[in-house]
């Protein structure tokens, strides 16, 4: 009987491994992979919105694409209530962090536009309220289908539980600026199975989202990536040698890290249009290291596979470590087997002094790198901070084989396309 990989004419694979030992030589404030200093003047968006993640309008190749001259950027977005008595402390000051940190639980899609790939200009909802299935809109990838301005707009359906879905809606564009159209009908596409992929029941702390659906340069086939975790009871899994890894002496000792079980998911399109999925097992696990890797993205370039992801340092295992920021792998095939960049895996961090400035970095094949500013202190000690939720400073950085250096910085949520399409 055929494998379910090889029904799809997909080469078998066994996930490559990010082990302890690789994450043992993540090193912060390296000035090769950290992002530049963000100052705390920082200007905002908008004052009535908090911002997150930020999903630039591309095209299956993974290009950034504009329209008609416009760039088109989707968020993570959800409103500020500077006079809700919710949010006010005792003193009846807004308390804008306990606001900025309930934000994921109202958490909707809203895209943006510009003619200059930053300045950007609110557009508002990508859907009416009460389309999408449940109640919190969390990320994904809208992807541009043709130049009649058709966009599938991947992303994830969450409370109750955690669905992969896409809705399909169209971008206008006039003289004066860009709406969104239809966006009506979301389609659910599938689900944690609990086999390769755990499921709530299994964890209550499961990770199932960030759908990015991509063409592969040389097979020509639609696959998707997505964040998991291994499947398994929560508890159960095992930190054995291949997860250790080459480790010294005294650095055997796992501690409770069996708790910590992130992977990177891929699923293969049975057809065309990316409405009919079947989920492969992970291209890479963490089991040992780390529990969530989330917005795994590719870029293709030299014939190779850059499978970037972010995290968190309060998501590493027990005697492992490392800065917020976005951490990668290369291959020089789909499936692997995947190194870590720069021997650890760290390509892009939070620098010590400042470690929650930024966060949900996305790597774009021109090099640049957006991300979002989460806090940033305003004294000496770090006690006193800023809170951001708008666009951080774009990073350019330099993929050179199996290491990565930033070379760069930018102006603030500067996202330039890599090619316009013209509406017909």
């Amino acid at each position: 009987m055929k494998t379910t990989t090889e029904k799809f004419g997909v080469t078998p694979h066994q996930p490559s491994l990010w082990t302890r030992a690789d994450a043992l030589k993540v090193r912060a404030d390296d000035p090769t992979t950290t992002q530049p200093l963000v100052s705390a003047d920082f200007p905002v968006l908008n004052n009535d919105v908090f911002i997150w993640d930020t999903m630039p309008l591309r095209d299956l190749d993974g290009n950034v694409t504009s329209v008609d001259g416009w760039s088109v950027i989707f968020t993570l977005t959800a409103d500020r209530h500077p006079n809700d008595p919710a949010y006010l402390d005792e003193d009846g000051n807004y308390d804008i962090l306990r606001d900025w940190n309930d934000r994921h639980g109202r958490a909707k899609m809203y895209y943006w536009f510009s003619r200059t790939g930053k300045n950007w200009e609110f557009g508002g909802r990508v859907m009416a309220e009460g389309v999408s299935p449940t109640a919190r809109e969390w990320a994904g990838t809208p992807i541009l289908l043709n130049d009649r301005g058709e966009v599938d707009l991947y992303y994830t359906a969450v409370t109750p539980g955690a669905t992969i879905v896409k809705v399909r809606g169209r971008v206008v564009t006039t003289e004066h600026g860009v709406s969104m159209v239809g966006f009506e009908k979301v389609k659910p596409l599938f689900e944690a199975d609990g086999k390769m992929y755990q499921t709530e029941a299994q964890n209550a702390f499961w990770g199932f989202r960030d759908p990015w659906p991509f063409r592969d340069p040389k097979d020509g086939k639609l696959y998707m990536l997505f964040e998991g975790n291994v499947a398994g009871e929560r508890g159960s899994h095992k930190v054995g040698e291949a997860e250790i890894g080459d480790v010294p002496p005294g650095y055997e000792d796992v501690g409770n890290s069996r708790f910590q079980t992130a992977c990177v998911g891929i699923a293969v399109a049975r057809d065309a249009d990316g409405d009919d999925w079947e989920m492969l097992p992970p291209l890479l696990t963490a089991v040992g290291v780390n529990d969530q890797t989330e917005r795994p993205h590719f870029v293709f370039q030299d014939g190779k596979y850059y499978l970037f992801t972010i995290s968190h340092t309060f998501t590493y295992a027990d005697g492992v470590t490392g800065p917020d920021g976005v951490y990668g792998f290369v291959a020089d095939s789909l499936f692997g087997p995947y190194v870590p960049l720069n021997g650890s895996g760290l390509v892009l961090g939070n620098p010590s002094s400042q470690p929650f400035q930024t966060y949900s970095h996305y790597v774009m094949p021109n090099g640049l790198v957006t991300s979002f500013i989460d806090s940033v202190p305003t004294d000496a000690t770090g006690t006193q901070i800023r809170v951001g939720g708008t666009e951080a400073p774009t990073v350019g950085m330099k993929i050179k084989g199996q290491q990565t250096f930033v070379v760069a910085e930018y102006d603030y949520g500067y996202i330039p396309p890599m090619l316009d399409v013209t509406l017909k």
